[in-house]
């Protein structure tokens, strides 16, 4: 419980971007956390673990500044650049070109020839930048005016209401109760419902429709 506490005063970064100082971090205070365990000396071990989420945290602050960055944090490394793959930078990174391959077919694109440039970024994600005529086509492109894009808002969730998204739509808990009412469902089974941009409440509930057979609800598997 004390470690998750302090990963949380961490914050997100060490957790969802790992950098190779970032994994340094969590291992020690991971091994700190861990010290009770061999010694029973709780009290030292939550201090020390303390000092080490501050001096990380005075770390992490001081690294925004751009030239020591650069010593604790590696650059991206270039793979692809104009269509070439780099060889230099694939052994920089010790990634076979099998590997490069795969990275771009989930990225969806399968000829490193269609890619402006590919770059292994600081966390060990990479980056895909097609050309120009091979990538998606864009609104912009056609001269098209879009509207603005909506996001539908959880107003349930696994048969929970979300009551802070109630009070942020200025809605009441009567309102949503009648709409579930009127749809024929009760709270507990619905698995989610959202508030639409017409004002409406859409319900996905626990029931899958049969559909006779037809080709294009096709399951995987011998429960069809």
């Amino acid at each position: 419980m004390v470690g998750f506490l302090f990963l949380r005063l961490t914050g997100k970064k060490a957790v969802a971007e790992m950098h190779s100082f970032d994994l340094l971090y969590i291992f020690v205070l991971t091994n700190i956390i861990s010290t009770p365990v061999e010694v029973a000396s709780l009290g030292k071990a939550i201090m020390y673990a303390a000092i080490t989420v501050m001096i990380y945290k005075l770390i992490v602050r001081l690294s925004l500044h751009n030239k020591l960055r650069w010593i604790m944090y590696d650059s991206p490394t270039v793979l692809i650049r104009n269509g070439d793959i780099d060889r230099k930078g694939l052994k920089t990174v010790r990634m076979p070109v099998a590997e490069l391959l795969g990275h771009l077919r989930v990225k969806g694109y399968s000829d490193t020839q269609n890619i402006a440039l590919a770059v292994m970024e600081e966390t060990g994600e990479i980056s895909v930048i097609p050309k120009s005529e091979y990538r998606p086509v864009q609104p912009n492109d056609l001269q098209l005016q879009v509207k603005q894009e909506y996001l539908p808002i959880p107003l349930i969730m696994d048969g929970q209401i979300i009551s802070h998204n109630l009070k942020y739509l200025n809605l009441d808990l009567d309102w949503l109760l009648q709409e579930v009412k009127t749809a024929g469902q009760k709270v507990e089974n619905i698995i989610l419902a959202t508030f639409q941009e017409n004002g409406k409440l859409f319900i996905d509930h626990n029931e899958i429709q049969e559909h006779q057979h037809n080709p294009y609800y096709y399951r995987p598997g011998k429960d069809h």
